[in-house]
């Protein structure tokens, strides 16, 4: 049986939405398909790579998705990592339920801290199958 699908999306997906979904399947992964995406595809930032390397998640293989490769596809959550993703895609066909979970652009000093803001975020937010 297939997992019901959570997209996380960010503007590039390039920093917190990488993180977002590298937590999100190490915690929620037996449950749901996990991936992610940006308005616009870039590449995975160095950073993003190495503060999920600190904590033994390695998202070195991910690489940076549009939205558009989700498109058509059933989308149990929908999550939003940053307020221009939401601006920009305030509907998505296919997404049950969309979510807001604002995070900060992460400076270079800053990736453990938002990805630890990440972190709790899904561990305490109970999501349905």
């Amino acid at each position: 049986m297939e997992k019901p699908l959570i997209l996380i999306v960010c503007t590039a997906n390039s920093a917190r939405s990488q993180m977002a979904e590298g937590l999100m399947r190490d915690i929620r992964g037996d449950q749901f398909e996990v991936a992610s995406a940006g308005t616009v595809a870039t590449s995975v930032r160095p950073q993003a790579i190495e503060a999920m390397a600190e904590i033994g998640i390695d998202i070195s293989h991910h690489r940076s998705k549009a939205i558009d490769e989700f498109l058509g596809r059933p989308i149990r959550y929908l999550i939003t990592v940053c307020d221009n993703a939401r601006d920009n895609c305030p509907y998505v066909p296919g997404a049950q339920t969309t979510l807001h979970w604002p995070f900060p652009d992460p400076g270079a000093e800053e990736f453990g801290r938002v990805r630890d803001l990440i972190r709790a975020k899904i561990e305490g937010t109970p999501l349905d199958v």
